[in-house]
């Protein structure tokens, strides 16, 4: 009996989430699947077409400006014409934009590919994100976004590794499997996904239940750029994505350069992130809704995987042991699953069936936005005043989030 936990457990933690929902999972599982042109994108722009590392740069900071952009538009066009167009031609363009972009070798043109690449994929996030909100209730919100969060991260973790060993054979490869599986998803998108509908009494039942988990009991604003209070609850989020991202920027950078681990090792850190989301992350979700009061809003949790996001930053000056790599990374994955699930579904919450998009992509932008923020400042840190203050700044940010939550 002892060994049917588990299993029990498990059942449990799966149940009641709607077909679409595990459709819209799956979809996006196969997208990330096939994610391997961005990942590899730098080595590709400086090893096959010669560009430098100031050309690369700025290439990078076009493609985090077409990313906030793409954020807005998806929002803006999710509210207009609905999540199900919007997320089914980002996916398909999107996919014949990658197949071409292979094309181009030149750095102005490099520029404005990647520019209109990125407008069009992250047009499909917030779309994606309302669709999961619009086939999800209330009790199984939190849970239907890990389970999304758990198909990107078990995807990233299948298409880094096979586009390592496609780039070593020919970086063409690379945009072909990532533009093809776009196309894919869209398909799959196309023909299995319901027309949503919208019924009356499920929509009274969300709005009351808006008003339990909402960041505040007033209702929600018509545009999140004039809620104040969700402005405040999206300038901590940024706060603490601005940090979280140096994980997969400047951390394996001074693992190596630092802490002295081999690029092998570096891998297999972060590959025990994403393995730990997925054995852990919805199980874990699961047993704090049973736990948490439903009336309660869950900034406590919110703070506390923030505050270990932090901490993870704060222990890194203080020795330059290799076993802290491993410590940081535990920490870190831990306070992304308590942190990133309860901010996504109370995101959700504040918004309504009509401004959905809108919300969701001001939640999207915050983490595009970090992408042009993080890297620059983190670089100049690191240039004029060495890995421990950036530690230390990216600890005091977290910190100052937390205590905000």
């Amino acid at each position: 009996m002892l060994l049917l936990r588990p299993f029990q457990l498990y059942r449990n933690v799966y149940r009641g989430l709607s077909p679409s929902v595990w459709l819209l999972s799956g979809v996006m599982l196969i997208n990330r699947c096939g994610t391997m042109v961005l990942p590899y994108l730098t080595l590709y722009m400086t090893q096959q077409l010669r560009f430098t590392v100031q050309q690369t740069g700025i290439v990078m900071a076009v493609f985090g400006s077409g990313a906030v952009l793409g954020a807005y538009m998806g929002g803006r066009l999710t509210d207009r014409f609905g999540f199900a167009p919007v997320q089914l031609y980002s996916l398909f363009f999107g996919g014949f934009f990658l197949l071409g972009l292979q094309l181009v070798s030149s750095f102005p043109g490099m520029c404005v590919a990647t520019f209109c690449f990125t407008l069009l994929g992250d047009t499909f996030r917030p779309a994606n994100s309302s669709a999961i909100a619009h086939y999800s209730t209330e009790a199984t919100r939190t849970r239907a976004f890990s389970l999304n969060r758990l198909a990107i991260n078990l995807g990233w973790a299948v298409g880094g590794g096979l586009g390592g060993y496609l780039a070593s054979l020919n970086y063409s490869l690379l945009f072909w499997a990532d533009g093809l599986t776009c196309i894919a998803a869209a398909v799959v998108l196309m023909l299995t996904l319901p027309s949503p509908q919208i019924n009356s009494a499920r929509q009274t039942h969300g709005e009351a239940a808006t008003s339990t988990q909402s960041l505040t009991p007033l209702p929600p604003a018509s545009s999140p750029y004039t809620d104040w209070f969700f402005v405040r609850f999206m300038g901590l989020t940024l706060l603490f994505v601005c940090s979280f991202v140096l994980m997969f920027s400047l951390l394996p950078l001074y693992f190596k350069q630092v802490l002295h681990l081999s690029e092998a090792r570096i891998g297999l850190l972060m590959s025990l992130n994403g393995l730990i989301i997925v054995l852990i992350e919805m199980a874990l979700v699961f047993a704090i809704e049973q736990r948490w009061p439903q009336s309660r809003p869950k900034f406590v949790i919110i703070g506390i995987g923030v505050g270990l996001t932090g901490l993870s930053y704060a222990l890194l000056p203080t020795s330059q042991w290799p076993g802290w790599a491993l410590i940081t990374i535990l920490l870190m994955t831990a306070g992304e699953i308590l942190a990133m699930p309860f901010m996504q579904s109370m995101a959700v919450a504040r918004s309504n069936e009509q401004n959905r998009g809108q919300y969701m992509a001001f939640y999207t932008m915050a983490w595009a936005m970090s992408q042009l923020i993080s890297p620059f400042v983190g670089t100049q840190i690191v240039g004029t005043a060495g890995f421990s203050t950036l530690w230390w700044v990216a600890a005091g940010a977290c910190s100052i989030s937390a205590i905000g939550f």
